[in-house]
């Protein structure tokens, strides 16, 4: 499936649904077949872009034999990070609507139900939340990872971004004017872009939402403990050092 032939034949698309895929041959077809499944009976336009950021497995293969033209594919020749992946995802879908999700379907794609809502209240940025008080954990992560996660966001809240109690669950929604000034200035190409992302939506003066989600961990985690630990450590310094100069409220 090439990218023009979609847009030729889809005017209005009210969501697009952008899915970093990195060596996912194991459950790429499981999440892609689930979401194509559950918006076929949604009464709007979809399309859902997967970027595959240059598997080395079956991942390419596996996602060329699903057809359907509502389906996107776009190849990084070469691994960029989810945060590149993402970015090139978002800034090439036509949606009204643009929501980024894990590959391994953590948040079930059911649940943007629970995300769309808060637009209609002014919202430009909903994000999904496993701290929320809505929230509901049905796998957790092993106990280390957990630590891991809460550490981060402390450091989050005290350096970069207050207000949020969870800034990385991997299921983020956007207004797509948001999403093209946040992604069109978003830089950082790995896990920390979550943070990059709504540090900038926050500096733009983007009104954004935190809604709890049903959330089921997968064991099969992207992120080295050491090293993803360290790596997001600095992206922290680099979030302040590129975008500290964007203007509140400047959109």
């Amino acid at each position: 499936m090439v990218q023009g032939r979609l847009r030729e034949a889809t005017s209005m698309v009210y969501l697009s649904i952008i899915i970093p895929a990195y060596n996912e041959e194991k459950r790429v077809y499981a999440t892609l077949t689930r979401a194509i499944n559950y918006l076929s009976n949604k009464n709007y336009a979809y399309e859902i872009i997967v970027v595959d950021d240059g598997s080395t497995d079956g991942t390419p293969d596996i996602i060329k034999t699903i057809i359907n033209d509502r389906l996107v594919i776009i190849r990084n020749p070469v691994n960029q990070g989810k945060g590149s992946s993402v970015r090139r995802g978002v800034l090439a879908s036509c949606g009204e609507i643009i929501l980024f999700s894990d590959a391994d379907l953590s948040a079930d794609i059911a649940e943007m139900d629970k995300l769309l809502p808060w637009f209609d209240k002014g919202y430009d940025v909903v994000i999904g939340s496993r701290a929320a008080a809505d929230s509901t954990i049905g796998l957790r992560q092993p106990w280390h990872r957990v630590l891991m996660g809460k550490t981060f966001n402390l450091l989050v809240r005290a350096f970069i971004l207050k207000g949020f109690r969870d800034t990385q669950c991997g299921f983020k929604c956007f207004k797509r004017d948001a999403a093209m000034k946040i992604f069109n200035l978003q830089r950082l190409s790995g896990f920390a872009f979550d943070v990059e992302t709504l540090f900038i939506a926050d500096r733009l003066g983007f009104k954004i939402k935190e809604a709890g989600v049903v959330w089921k961990n997968s064991p099969e985690s992207k992120v080295h403990l050491v090293k993803g630990s360290l790596s997001m450590l600095l992206d922290l310094f680099k979030i302040r050092f590129y975008h500290g100069k964007i203007r509140a409220g400047l959109r």
